[in-house]
């Protein structure tokens, strides 16, 4: 199978349009139409219906594979040139939203006072969006973030070659007024406030999705899709929610309780992701974080 015919496809497929994805990808119209044919001739079957564009059974079947396929490939290629021995002048650096980002800060910091000569980009992501971003050689490192048992590794993307170091990890605390009824308790189980009202924040705070592992419910009475802490403790504070945060998050409000999460035995955690280590900008990182 021709990976540029099954990147068509991708492309096609979800912009919904051959002319869109023709200009996206740089060709004509016939040209991702005739890509879109010879892939079809290779498998036999139609992969996409053209009125309206949209992927058929097999096409949808193609695409939960074309994805990991089309990753691998571009984790390859980076990883290969990886080793040329090219030092970037540029330091790409990802982190996910709830990352411990502290080091980070200062070593970014180190790097800039002593090597004028690079340039640092810092990019928010997702955690499987920066290790992806870290394989395909878009980013020479990256800090992603998860919850997890204590012994457990982080659940990231499956995708290229590359190193994670744990940077810290921080027991869970539930975020609730100061008045509620259990803001007084010593710890609590997670499952017994299942059907609590809950704020999902899932660029500030631990996502619901992930509580859903632990158990049914957890249903969002508010949704905040912005990354500002502040904004959702007030969103606590005011009887919104409850919100879990990692216990290291400083909190500045006088009105609000963390009370330990005593059950199950969950911890925050942030690792630092590299794919190697060619650039010295990225060494005095990635070794001063260690």
């Amino acid at each position: 199978m021709d990976p540029h015919l099954l990147r068509t496809f991708v492309t096609v497929a979800r912009l919904g349009s051959f002319s869109v994805a023709a200009h996206e990808l740089g060709y004509t119209q016939s040209a991702v139409s005739q890509q879109i044919a010879a892939l079809e001739t290779d498998l036999g079957v139609s992969l996409l219906r053209r009125r309206p564009v949209g992927p058929t059974e097999a096409g949808r079947r193609l695409l939960e594979h074309a994805g990991p396929i089309l990753l691998r490939l571009d984790a390859a290629r980076a990883d290969v040139r990886r080793i040329s021995g090219k030092q970037p002048v540029e330091l790409r650096v990802g982190i996910s939203p709830m990352a411990d980002g502290e080091g980070l800060v200062e070593r970014l910091a180190e790097v800039q006072r002593d090597m004028p000569h690079v340039t640092v980009t810092l990019s928010a992501g997702g955690a499987d969006d920066v290790a992806a971003g870290v394989a395909r050689g878009e980013l020479e490192i990256g800090l992603v973030d998860g919850v997890v048992a204590p012994s457990d590794p982080l659940r990231l993307v499956e995708i290229g070659t590359f190193t994670t170091v744990v940077v810290s990890e921080s027991p869970l605390v539930v975020v609730m007024p100061g008045d509620h009824p259990l803001a007084t308790r010593a710890a609590v189980r997670l499952g017994d406030l299942a059907d609590a009202r809950w704020i999902d924040a899932p660029a500030a705070s631990v996502p619901l999705t992930g509580l859903r592992v632990v158990a049914d419910g957890f249903r969002a009475g508010l949704t905040y899709d912005g990354a500002e802490r502040s904004v959702l403790l007030a969103l606590v504070a005011a009887g919104a929610g409850l919100a879990v945060l990692p216990e290291r998050v400083k909190r500045s409000r006088p009105d609000l309780v963390a009370v330990p999460l005593a059950a199950p035995a969950l911890v925050h955690r942030t690792e630092l992701v590299h794919g190697s280590l060619s650039s010295p900008a990225a060494a005095v990182v990635s070794q001063t974080m260690r």
